[in-house]
């Protein structure tokens, strides 16, 4: 409990964070549609967020080092928070992209210092605690930033000023806490092709569970309006989804220590193909249909990132698994980078079934090629435990180190 109260001040900031910054994806959506942009213009303010994001990974660990933890994150929020403020001072879909780049970034810049900040504080001995709680507040987090869309008008400033708001706060539990800040550690060296060379179906199964996050993150909420949901409805509709996904990564995690990771991957894709049919169709059978399809596609497609991640994990050592985490995000951003302008021009082209086809495709060529890798034979030496590994910086490896199981 002593534990967790000395590190109540990170926890909070993280659950302001999120409803700011995470509150702000679906907003930008309906107030797009609210202000009569495109959906291909929608598509690309959110790949905007997450190239914004990946910059955030790059760029904040060196910042951290030249200003220190406190600064830095100072520093980031405030860019997140111009970025709310300035969508009502400019409704042009370029200028939302840009200022999207500066969300994302400001997101990916604090987890990235609270990420550090733990790193530098726990113990072997207290790890396991604290990185339970984390987890919890993370999904808890993004949870309430979705079914917050239900309660916010779109294209509106009082909307935009209330998650400036909360974004702001999220600096005074961090910045005014009287615990001293950690010394900073070295950034990881970025090698993407560490992964591919680890995994290659670790890696594919990143690039897919990009595409698939990108896609119905940003896209998600233009499906709804497509469907006929109103703003409460697709607030829940987005909240199935994380629903979904929360309740499924710890049995998905223990089926993938317990059998063959591949397998288990190969099975989640197939199901999530599944998942993207009957959503697609749910709409012809009422509402609760239209939920239990997002939150059957959150069981079967959440869980991918941190299953692949642990495959991969399976074949390095401990020396480079900080940097293949790095790899493994970086990954996750190409593929959410791509996916959201895909998906909107899919929609503007065959309606809202396009972005639903987009991610079954990514899926079953993920199955097939887990198949492929199948018939390799590879197992690893020296397998590890899996964990929820949440997509939020460069960093995360280093508090999750020596995950091992025992071996059998």
């Amino acid at each position: 409990m002593r534990l967790l109260i000395s590190f109540a001040a990170i926890f909070v900031s993280v659950i302001l964070m999120q409803l700011g910054s995470g509150g702000v994806v679906p907003l930008d959506a309906l107030s797009g549609v609210e202000l009569g942009f495109s959906a291909s213009a929608i598509g690309l303010i959110g790949s905007a967020h997450f190239l914004g994001f990946l910059i955030g990974c790059w760029w904040t660990p060196r910042l951290m080092g030249e200003v220190g933890h406190s600064r830095a994150f100072a520093a980031l929020t405030a860019a997140g928070t111009i970025g709310i403020l300035a969508h009502m001072m400019v409704t042009d879909p370029i200028a939302w992209g840009i200022f999207r780049m500066a969300t994302g970034l400001s997101a990916a810049g604090c987890y990235t210092i609270i990420e550090a900040w733990l790193q530098g504080k726990l113990t072997n001995a207290n790890r396991g605690s604290a990185m339970g709680v984390y987890r919890i507040v993370d999904i808890g987090g993004s949870l309430a930033a979705q079914m917050m869309i239900g309660f916010l008008a779109p294209a509106s400033y009082f909307s935009y000023n209330l998650l400036a708001l909360l974004a702001c706060a999220a600096l005074f539990p961090l910045v005014l806490t009287k615990a001293e800040a950690p010394k900073s550690s070295l950034a990881p060296r970025l090698r993407p092709i560490l992964a591919w060379q680890r995994s290659p179906l670790g890696a594919v199964g990143v690039v897919v569970s990009g595409v698939t996050g990108g896609a119905f993150r940003m896209v998600g909420p233009l499906y709804g309006v497509a469907v006929g949901l109103d703003p409460k409805q697709i607030g829940a509709f987005l909240s199935a989804y994380v629903i979904g996904g929360a309740v499924a990564q710890f049995p998905m995690g223990w089926l993938s220590d317990k059998y063959d990771r591949r397998t288990v991957l190969a099975w989640l894709s197939a199901g999530s193909v599944v998942a993207c049919v009957f959503t697609v169709f749910a709409q012809d059978f009422g509402l609760w249909a239209v939920f239990t399809g997002a939150t059957l596609f959150g069981l079967t497609t959440m869980p991918l990132y941190s299953i692949s991640a642990a495959h991969a994990n399976d074949f390095s050592n401990d020396d480079e698994r900080v940097e293949l985490s790095a790899a493994l995000l970086f990954l996750y951003a190409i593929g959410a980078i791509a996916s959201p302008v895909v998906a909107s021009a899919l929609m503007e082209r065959f309606g809202p079934g396009g972005m639903f086809a987009l991610i079954a495709a990514a899926h079953f060529a993920l199955l097939v090629f887990g198949l492929m890798r199948m018939r390799v034979g590879r197992q690893p030496e020296h397998p590890t435990a899996w964990t929820y590994r949440p997509k939020t910086s460069f960093l995360f490896g280093r508090l999750m180190r020596k995950p091992r199981r025992p071996e059998e």
